[in-house]
């Protein structure tokens, strides 16, 4: 049975608005998901991100490598530093994983060639968990002696600061990275260094729906 040609139209034009209804639903609630670079500068919230991270780490590994102290440590020994990464604390007035600042500087002083490092405290404990495992379990062959780590010369630690000044519409957030190279025998401060260049200005609307 044909539909009079009015009914037909209001039917095709109820399809319509449901089906752009539709469409504006999906993008409003359900959001979507869009590749980006990560080199890309992205601040959202003018909170500490992975940018910042990687800025203050190669500021701070420059800094560290090209120290005289590391490479007349270098010249009386012989061989480059090794150096155990501590505790990076997070001083600051927000949630920071330090552990990810830890590993950056890692990374970056490890492909500066100036330094070596050995595993962090965790990590051993796993590493000697499984050499003792070997001692019953592998074949004389292949298992791993005992005591023979290698033993660090320095312990780099650090700290993450924050600076906050605010008005009614503008908050500026500064921040204060310190890290230290200390000698693990005699306390001796090797290296000291400081990055302070992140700091950002977050401006608020004074008015709001």
């Amino acid at each position: 049975m044909l539909l009079p040609l009015k009914h037909t139209a209001c039917i095709l034009c109820l399809c319509s608005a449901l089906l752009a209804f539709s469409c504006m639903s999906t993008k409003k609630d359900g959001g979507s998901v869009d590749r980006i670079s990560a080199e890309e500068q992205v601040d959202l919230s003018g909170y500490w991100n992975d940018i910042d991270v990687r800025l203050v780490a190669d500021h701070l590994v420059r800094d560290c490598a090209a120290n005289p102290s590391v490479a007349a440590f270098s010249q009386e020994h012989g061989r480059l530093p090794v150096v155990i990464v501590g505790r990076i604390r997070n001083q600051s007035d927000e949630h920071i994983d330090t552990k990810i600042i830890a590993k950056q500087i890692q990374n970056a002083l490890l492909n500066s060639e100036k330094l070596e490092f050995v595993s962090d405290a965790d990590e051993r404990l796993a590493l000697r968990a499984e050499r003792l495992s070997q001692q019953d379990f592998a074949s004389l062959e292949t298992a791993k002696q005992l005591r023979n780590e290698l033993g660090a010369d320095f312990m780099m630690i650090g700290s993450v600061k924050t600076i906050i000044d605010s008005s009614d519409t503008v908050t500026i957030r500064s921040y204060y990275v310190h890290a230290e190279l200390i000698d693990i025998e005699n306390t001796h401060i090797l290296w000291a260094g400081e990055d302070s260049s992140i700091k950002k200005q977050i401006t608020r609307s004074r008015y709001r729906l």
